[in-house]
């Protein structure tokens, strides 16, 4: 189980720009917490989300991504297992 701390959300965004994304945070419209344009590597996180929204919504996004691991350190491969393996609890 993830906790929804700021800690917990840096990781996040660093092990997503590991693996060669960009995390933007910007006003949207969008329903959900975080979306990608287009196939691009850009992640676009609604600023306007509370902690926990910007989380669960990133861990989402995550578990549905290709992330090619070789760009990881260890701890960013046990973190991504993690991820991949546990769900939210609220």
């Amino acid at each position: 189980m993830l906790n929804a701390t700021t800690h917990t959300l840096e990781k996040l965004e660093t092990l997503l720009r590991t693996a060669g994304y960009k995390v933007r945070y910007e006003k949207g419209n969008f329903k959900t917490g975080a979306c990608m344009l287009l196939s691009s590597k850009v992640v676009v996180v609604n600023k306007f989300s509370n902690l926990e929204s910007k989380i669960i919504a990133l861990t989402e996004l995550i578990r549905e991504l290709d992330i090619d691991m070789s760009l990881l350190d260890e701890k960013q491969t046990a973190f991504l297992h993690q991820i991949k393996q546990t769900r939210l609890q609220l």
